[in-house]
């Protein structure tokens, strides 16, 4: 399943997440700092998805309610939903 999520209140613009039986199998970031948000999209390739969501829900960015590791959290949650 691929699922498009647009980020809320961050510098990325779009991700777009593959999932395979709960396991994240790729995640694309458009916006944002490119090389962290490469360096998070290869960590949490093949993770379970439910994983990575305990690990980033909450994390901040600077003064910001959120970060890009959040709004995956999020991005991810909703896409179990489904």
């Amino acid at each position: 399943m691929t699922y498009t999520y647009r980020p809320k209140g961050v510098c990325s613009q779009r991700m777009t997440i593959e999932l395979e039986d709960g396991v994240i199998r790729d995640v694309q970031i458009l916006g944002g700092c490119n090389g962290n948000l490469q360096g998070i999209a290869a960590l949490v390739r093949g993770m379970k998805a439910q994983e990575a969501i305990e690990r980033m829900r909450g994390i901040r960015c600077g003064f910001k309610n959120t970060s890009c590791p959040d709004q995956l959290a999020k991005a991810l949650e909703e896409a179990l939903a489904q």
